[in-house]
């Protein structure tokens, strides 16, 4: 029923801080909808319009990997600070979507300090995020780029954010 015709770029996304978090939370919930993937993963058959089915699963792959029979698992890293809003992610019905591993946060937060979320917390957590999102763009066969939701004012979304791009950056060229 279902065959890929031609290879897709896949595109990983990262969202970061408070604000980075519950705009990419937002944008998966969106994008779950369009391709009708339920809040587990699963994809939601349409027993009436098999042509629409194809249609919602040609491009599933540029944001979503398959991880079993028709069930798909966002090309996502969450990153925060403090794991407050990430535990708000994880607790609700959306929580399931994502893998477990690709949720990195802190202890203790930047405060609404830019500084903190790029010289201090952030540095202590750079190498965790930055290995989740090389591991994400490794289980693509062609990757077509990044994309990042953040704050650019208060701490971890704008310092953090900012670490994180200049680290994609030199990765990445």
């Amino acid at each position: 029923f279902y065959s890929k015709q031609k290879m897709v770029r896949e595109i990983v996304h990262c969202q970061v801080g408070q604000c980075g978090n519950q705009i990419g939370n937002a944008f998966w919930n969106t994008v779950r909808k369009e391709h009708s993937i339920e809040k587990d993963g699963k994809f939601c058959e349409n027993k009436k319009d098999p042509k629409g089915d194809f249609e919602k699963l040609s491009k599933v792959d540029v944001y979503f990997r398959e991880t079993g029979e028709r069930r798909y698992t966002p090309r996502a890293t969450l990153v925060d600070l403090e794991p407050g809003t990430l535990d708000v992610i994880k607790a609700s019905d959306m929580g399931k979507l994502f893998k477990p591993d690709n949720f990195v946060f802190g202890a203790s937060g930047a405060g609404n300090n830019w500084a903190k979320g790029h010289y201090t917390e952030g540095a202590e957590l750079i190498d965790e995020v930055v290995d989740v999102v090389r591991k994400e763009m490794e289980g693509c066969d062609c990757p077509q780029g990044l994309q990042i939701t953040q704050s650019l004012g208060g701490g971890t979304g704008s310092g953090l954010g900012t670490l994180l791009l200049i680290k994609i950056r030199a990765n990445y060229p």
